[in-house]
This record gives C-alpha cells, sequence and structure tokens, in this order.
C-alpha cells in the first residue's frame, strides 16, 4: 500500500486539492508518468497526504483543512510541505509514502519525525506531462521512508524520464539496491551550522557536532568548512524564484476558473500576497535571479572538488509548536519578504540544494531537548546521490538500535 502526496503527481479522476480550500474538488485528468511508475514497480496508491496549501509553507496547519500533528508528541508540528505523507510513515501506517521538495520538504518533515528523506539531484523523477525539473529550477520528486533499503529501492524502481523530456534524466552504473550494501570509502566531510546572516540555535549546534563525532568514530575526515558562495544574494534570489513560480501556480488556476484575483475566503493570506507580489515579474528579473542561481551552484561546484559531503542540521532552530503562525501561510504578516526571511531563519539549510539541484538526504541521528527526533543533513555534489545513500546506510547498520535508537513515536499503529 502506498499514498500519494496531494501535490505533484496526478492521478486520473482521483481529487487533487492541494491543500487549498480553492482547489476542493479538483480532479486530475491524466496519470503522471511518476504515478505509472509507481504502480509499475508494485505499489497500490490507496489515498492522498495532506499538504499546506500548494506546498508553499513548512506545516500543514490551517484549521479550516486539516491540522497535521507530529507522532512524537501531538502538541508539535509535525512540519512539511510534506507533512500527512512523513506522519503515516512515522506512525507506522505505511513503510513508505511519496513526497515532494522544493525547499526542505521532504527533509524537514523527515527529520523531525524520525524518518529517511532524501532529495535527489535533477534529472531523476518526471511527472510528465507536467512541467520539468527546469521549468520551476527547484522542486523534485521523492519518497519518505523508515528505512534507507527502502528509499533506495524506490528511487531504483520510479526514476527516469518520459519521452520528449526538456532535459536529459540520468542513471547510475549500479542500482542503489546493491551499493548501499558496501561502506562509503574514507569520506571528507565539511561541517557548517551558519550560512550567511542564518545561523543554527547553540542546542542544534550542540546536537550537528555530536553527530559530526559519530562519523569521525566511523573513520571519516570532518572539519569545519563553507562553500565561497554570497548566501544572502543565494537567498534573495531563491525568495524571488518562490514568489515567481508560486505566484504563477495560482494565476493558472484562477485563469481555469476565469478569476481576476485570489479570493480571500479561499485562498490564504500569504499566498494572496505571493500572487500579488509575483505576477508580474519581469524575465529580466527572472534572469538576473538566474544568474545567481548559476554562480552559486558553481560555487558549492567547486567546493565539492575538495569535499565529499558538507554537513548540517535539518533546520536552524527546534521543532515548532502547533500554531507557530509566523510560520504559515495563515500568517497576518503583510509583508512577504519580511515573511520569507522569517521562513529562512528557522530552515536556512535546506533550500540552496533546491536552487544548485544537488542530491540532500536528511538521516534521523539526533534526539532534541525536548524528546522529539532531529535529523542531520548530508548534502553531496550533482549526480552524486548514491554517496549519501551509502553513507545514511553505513550509519543505519552501526546505530544501537536502528534510526530513533528504535524508540516509537507516541501515536504508533502498534500501541493501544
Amino acid at each position: 500500500p502506498f499514498l500519494m502526496k496531494d501535490l505533484g503527481p496526478s492521478l486520473k479522476g482521483r481529487l487533487q486539492e492541494m491543500g487549498s480550500r480553492f482547489m476542493q474538488g479538483n480532479r486530475a485528468s491524466v496519470d503522471s508518468f511518476l504515478t505509472q511508475k509507481i504502480r509499475a514497480a508494485g505499489l497500490n496508491i490507496i489515498g492522498r497526504t495532506s499538504t499546506p496549501e500548494f506546498g508553499v509553507c513548512s506545516s500543514a496547519e490551517n484549521p479550516q483543512i486539516c491540522i497535521t500533528r507530529n507522532p512524537w508528541n501531538t502538541a508539535y508540528s509535525s512540519c512539511g510541505s510534506s507533512a500527512g505523507s512523513t506522519v503515516l510513515v512515522a506512525a507506522g501506517a505505511f513503510p513508505i509514502a511519496h513526497a515532494t521538495d522544493g525547499g526542505g520538504s521532504i527533509r524537514i518533515p523527515a527529520g523531525f519525525n524520525g524518518n529517511i528523506g532524501m532529495k535527489c539531484s535533477r534529472g531523476v523523477f518526471s511527472i510528465a506531462p507536467g512541467l520539468s525539473d527546469l521549468t520551476g529550477l527547484v522542486s523534485t520528486q521523492g519518497c519518505i521512508s523508515r528505512t534507507v533499503r527502502d528509499t533506495a529501492a524506490w528511487i531504483d524502481q520510479c526514476r527516469g524520464g518520459a519521452p520528449g523530456e526538456f532535459m536529459p534524466y540520468w542513471k547510475p552504473e549500479q542500482s542503489y539496491r546493491e551499493l548501499i550494501k558496501t561502506d562509503p570509502p574514507r569520506l571528507r566531510i565539511a561541517l557548517s551550522n551558519r550560512w550567511g546572516p542564518y545561523a543554527a540555535e547553540p542546542a542544534i549546534c550542540d546536537i550537528l557536532e555530536r553527530s559530526a563525532k559519530q562519523l569521525e568514530d566511523l573513520g571519516h575526515h570532518v572539519d569545519w568548512g563553507l562553500p565561497d558562495v554570497d548566501f544572502e544574494q543565494a537567498f534573495e534570489a531563491q525568495t524571488l524564484c518562490y514568489i515567481s513560480n508560486f505566484a504563477q501556480v495560482i494565476a493558472s488556476h484562477l485563469r481555469t476558473r476565469q478569476l481576476d484575483e485570489p479570493p480571500a475566503n479561499l485562498i490564504e493570506p500569504i499566498n494572496r500576497l505571493i500572487w500579488e507580489a509575483g505576477k508580474d515579474i519581469s524575465y529580466s528579473e527572472r534572469f538576473a535571479m538566474q544568474d545567481v542561481f548559476n554562480k552559486t551552484a558553481r560555487g558549492f561546484g567547486v567546493f565539492f572538488e575538495s569535499w565529499d559531503i558538507i554537513l548540517t542540521p535539518i533546520t536552524a532552530q527546534a521543532t515548532p509548536l502547533i500554531g507557530h503562525q509566523d510560520l504559515l501561510t495563515t500568517s497576518t504578516e503583510t509583508n512577504v519578504y519580511t515573511w520569507f526571511r522569517r521562513l529562512w531563519s528557522a530552515f536556512a539549510f535546506t533550500p540552496l540544494s533546491n536552487l544548485c539541484g544537488i542530491p540532500a538526504i536528511s538521516m534521523p541521528m539526533a534526539r532534541q531537548e525536548n524528546g522529539l527526533p532531529f535529523g542531520i543533513q548530508a548534502q553531496t555534489r550533482q549526480a552524486n546521490d548514491g554517496l549519501l545513500l551509502q553513507l545514511a546506510a553505513q550509519l543505519e547498520r552501526t546505530l544501537s538500535g536502528g534510526w530513533n535508537h528504535g524508540a516509537l513515536p507516541r501515536v504508533h499503529i502498534s500501541r493501544n
């Protein structure tokens, strides 16, 4: 049995409402290529999982639709945007579920719920006949699972491009299912707890350093290091990309319904601000944005000539409580750029891998002071996805009791 996030690949005739009251009743007209691959892999799609409206923010909490809670402690957010998928996997209801990642939407909830969350490089999964990985530049497909084996198998079975792709789709020489059976060589691992203006809280820094010690104990070389890029400029470009992308998503749905602007009672406040700020962004602005993307990606590329992996916390802050309004698209903030800067201050370490198109994985290596799981993120050069899975599998084999030390969430199918 398998679940699809209510966003991204479509299922013909099935509801796809994208976490939005505005989209209620929307049904897809075709099966996406990835949907076909998932079914061909032997997975039986039996439902869909919650997401914030259009996948914009990192917690699926709109009381008019749903509140997706963390199964380890239901006072806390599951985060997102692949919220429902990660919760149902963590709670033992499903071994694996579909997810998407445009800035951390696989890795952040995986990290906060004790799961494995892998964001692959560009050119791995296709949602044809929909848009390609190059259209919006940052978003990709994936899954959330409890084991490296299951994630590796899912990628092996579901990767590949459809006829007429706008870009090449690549495939490794060896299947990931076989690759993860062997440990990686001794790796050069850079450690970072600050990206430009955004730094991890002290408790999160401590978690990162303890996790680094685990990797040193496995024989890897670990030291502090950082790509030589303008992080502040990169986040500004990323913000423009999101505003432009999401504004066009909203605009396309407005055109379908012959509406001139988003209905205030059906589309959440921050998403209305995004539409207003992004609907008329010019090609010149997008071109300048892509220039920053290019410089940033090349800076990371040069960095990975000297380092195999960069290790960061999955977020700069601890898991937010349910109702932490500042980070939601139901926020009362009136300046959309201020809202995004607030988002980056919490979730700084995941978005730039989307900008660069490089792979990243969240591994549930640690525990927070509040008792919730915490993910440590590893990133590497483009198309080196297998190395991340190898490292995660090596850790998985050596951890006493496995991930989360064998502990289960308070909300779990095995409990009364």
